[in-house]
């Protein structure tokens, strides 16, 4: 009799101490994703690690990181044969703006998420929300830590922003007479060229062509448009424009897409019966 009670009191034990057991190494989700720090200066290195829980041989992990909804970051990371893949970002360049960014991974056929955050205190010389970044002789442009030198008389500069599909820089003036507006503007931020070789700028005022002078250094080109009374925009087109992130945003994406596409058909294939 004492026995069988040993027995069960062994029995009883030894599943208690199964329950409680802590399961250390397991991965609870098919991913996931952390940075080694909560908040990161500029220049800083973030360190970015993740484990997977299946492990798909060919399949590389998707990253973004994104603040919001606007992506400064894109990566394509290799999954080791540990199911560990990491990957290092400099905090700062696209990375401008001061606040809470997401950084999002994706793997698998299913496309499986995780995500993480960290804080990021912003660039140097980027302006506060809410500000033009417009001085008296100075415009700093989204993207560019460069910044566009001016002088206008006959109004007021108000911005400069980048058109990256256009490949241009939209200028608002506020023109209270005939005047002009000289921009010094770092090849950087906007050039056009072609062949290697200086092409000519395409220059609008409220949507019409006008002529312009120029002079072009190694660094940077000057450009003095005249504009009338009234008017409230000026479109400076080039061939190049910063950041051009959009247009690589949109490859690396693609070409995410269609590997997802390639995996998943490789997936289907592989589990039809073959007779």
């Amino acid at each position: 009799m004492k026995a069988h009670l040993s027995v069960f009191a062994l029995t009883a034990i030894l599943v208690a101490s199964i329950g409680i057991a802590p399961a250390f190494g397991q991965i609870q989700s098919s991913i996931v994703v952390t940075t080694d720090k909560s908040s990161y200066s500029e220049g800083e290195i973030i360190l970015v690690t993740g484990e997977v829980r299946d492990l798909y041989s060919g399949t590389p992990v998707s990253l973004i990181v994104k603040n919001d909804n606007a992506i400064v970051a894109l990566a394509q990371l290799t999954v080791g044969a540990d199911k560990k893949f990491s990957a290092e970002i400099t905090a700062g360049g696209t990375m401008r703006t001061a606040g809470t960014y997401i950084v999002e991974v994706t793997y698998g056929t299913q496309n499986r998420v995780a995500t993480t955050s960290f804080e990021f205190g912003g660039s140097a010389g980027t302006p506060p929300t809410g500000s033009s970044g417009v001085t008296d002789t100075t415009v700093s442009v989204q993207g560019s830590k460069d910044l566009i030198g001016y002088k206008i008389t006959g109004g007021k500069l108000l911005s400069i922003t980048p058109d990256v599909d256009a490949n241009s820089l939209i200028v608002s003036i506020d023109a209270t007479s005939d005047g002009s507006l000289t921009l010094t503007i770092p090849r950087s931020v906007l050039d056009a060229t072609l062949n290697g070789e200086d092409d000519d700028f395409f220059v609008l005022v409220d949507g019409e062509e006008v002529d312009f002078e120029e002079t072009a250094s190694s660094t940077d080109r000057t450009l003095t448009i005249a504009f009338p009374a009234g008017a409230e925009e000026i479109e400076i087109i080039g061939t190049f424009v910063v950041p051009e992130f959009g247009t690589i945003a949109a490859m690396i994406l693609a070409v995410a897409i269609i590997s997802i596409i390639a995996v998943s058909a490789k997936s289907r294939l592989s589990i039809i019966p073959r007779y």
